[in-house]
């Protein structure tokens, strides 16, 4: 079959990325580090274009908004005005450059016998293709680690940031061109026909991590060879124990449900201990309703707002039924699924069987329950008497994150610079004729190993 235009061209793109990975591989961290420097200098002094031009985004997915064509939830995502956004992402450039270098660090050494050593040591992945709708930030926050970490990039945002994101990468690639770091490092593509070509490249590209909805994970983890890292959904649950303090249990909820609920970390689904029905639920769900949040409740949860001192036009605006396929749906909206169950253990199984094993919390006194839930729960956070919402690498002390992994191998939660990095094993004989296996093993003249462990941190070569 032969190829079309662009198909050559994305061809380049990930030769480039793989040579440009290659040659950064003989240059210092420091390096590294100059060229993190100089894009946040470059972002700030670039913020009325960048923000400009997301303008331009804004104005036009809106329009895609009232047409019905684009949801709320990706518009506000969209927004890189919105609260500190802004100053969190140029922040995040400055706290990855700050942060001690992950590759060379020595997590095994050994003497296998005298004069030979080895070494296992961490280095880069290779080339990243990261794909992800909407969140423009991601540019920056992808680029940032991907340069720290000693990893390659090529990015794909959403079309409906294609103002800001192409801007994003100008300026990326400006700052890397004041360093001696390849300036095809980082690249960005622009079409899904580049991307279907890019995933069928596994002879350049190390791995895929997508970035966005259900269906845009499921796509590329069905189209490509290479190996995926990410999350399809957010499902965060909040589970009320008996012991709940009702308190905590207000500022717990609401903070996981309306700070930013169109999030992945935000909160779906909240369960309620039985127990709870006529004391704590009826406080948690009026902080709720008066946020504007529309509540999808069980039989249980439901009939007590109706025997509650609630306005009767709230109860028929706010609240509905939940069907069973209400606590399998990401909401990204103030929406909150509302479930009531009679004991811990249900709420462990209910979490595990309707959860995207994101992040899920629990509200307790209880130091017991509180230990069962987070061994329990088979998510990548478990939290304690915690909002979901701090399932994050910026709030974690990654810097920022590349995304969130809900994977059960490499990396899991907020993956940032630790999980951008694998290892290799070096070997180094100092004898004189150096080693062969052919003197090891059992019998007369054989050589026993040493398995001798070696302290240190840094590779002596």
């Amino acid at each position: 079959m032969a190829s079309t235009d662009s198909e050559i061209s994305v061809t380049d793109v990930a030769k480039a990325a793989k040579s440009a990975f290659e040659a950064s591989q003989l240059l210092s961290a420091d390096v590294r580090k100059l060229a993190l420097e100089k894009i946040a200098a470059r972002l700030e002094s670039s913020k009325a274009a960048i923000l400009a031009a997301n303008g331009e985004d804004m104005e036009a997915a809106q329009v895609e908004v009232d047409a019905g064509r684009l949801s709320n939830a990706l518009l506000k995502r969209l927004d890189l005005s919105r609260g500190d956004k802004w100053d969190a992402m140029v922040k995040g450039v400055w706290d990855v450059a700050n942060l001690p270098d992950p590759t060379g660090i020595v997590t095994y050494a050994t003497e296998l016998d005298d004069d030979l050593e080895l070494y296992r040591v961490t280095c880069p992945i290779g080339v990243l293709l990261i794909i992800f709708e909407a969140r423009p930030e991601v540019v920056v926050n992808i680029a940032a680690l991907a340069i720290k970490s000693g990893n390659a990039a090529i990015l794909k945002g959403g079309k409906e940031s294609t103002r800001t994101t192409l801007l994003l990468s100008r300026v990326i690639s400006e700052g890397l061109a004041q360093t001696t770091l390849p300036s095809t490092y980082i690249q960005s593509v622009q079409t899904r026909a580049e991307v279907s070509a890019l995933l069928a490249l596994d002879q350049y590209i190390d791995l895929v991590i997508p970035r966005g909805g259900n269906s845009l994970v499921r796509n590329i983890q069905n189209s490509t060879r290479i190996p995926v890292m990410g999350h399809a959904d957010g499902l965060c649950h909040v589970y009320l124990d008996e012991s709940a303090d009702p308190e905590k249990a207000v500022r717990i909820v609401l903070d996981s449900k309306v700070d930013y609920p169109s999030a992945c970390n935000a909160a779906e689904t909240l369960i309620v201990h039985m127990s709870l029905l006529h004391t704590v639920w009826p406080k948690v769900a009026k902080a709720l309703l008066d946020a504007d949040v529309r509540l999808l409740c069980d039989s249980h949860t439901l009939a007590t707002l109706h025997t509650s001192q609630f306005p009767q036009e709230k109860l028929e605006s706010h609240v509905s039924v939940a069907s069973e396929s209400s606590y399998d749906i990401e909401h990204l909206d103030l929406k909150l699924s509302v479930i009531a169950l009679p004991s811990l253990h249900s709420a462990i199984q209910f979490i595990n069987a309707h959860s995207s094993h994101h992040t899920d919390s629990i509200v307790t006194e209880s130091q017991e329950a509180a230990t069962t839930f987070c061994r329990g729960v088979d998510s990548a956070g478990t939290f304690i008497n915690a909002s979901t919402r701090f399932a994050d690498g910026f709030r974690y002390g990654f810097g920022t994150e590349v995304g969130i992994s809900t994977g059960r191998i490499h990396a899991r939660g907020p993956v940032g610079l630790e999980g951008l990095v694998i290892y290799k094993y070096m070997m180094r004989s100092k004898a004189d004729k150096g080693h062969v296996v052919g003197e090891f093993g059992v019998g007369k003249g054989k050589r026993s190993y040493k398995h001798a462990p070696i302290k240190t941190t840094t590779v002596p070569f």
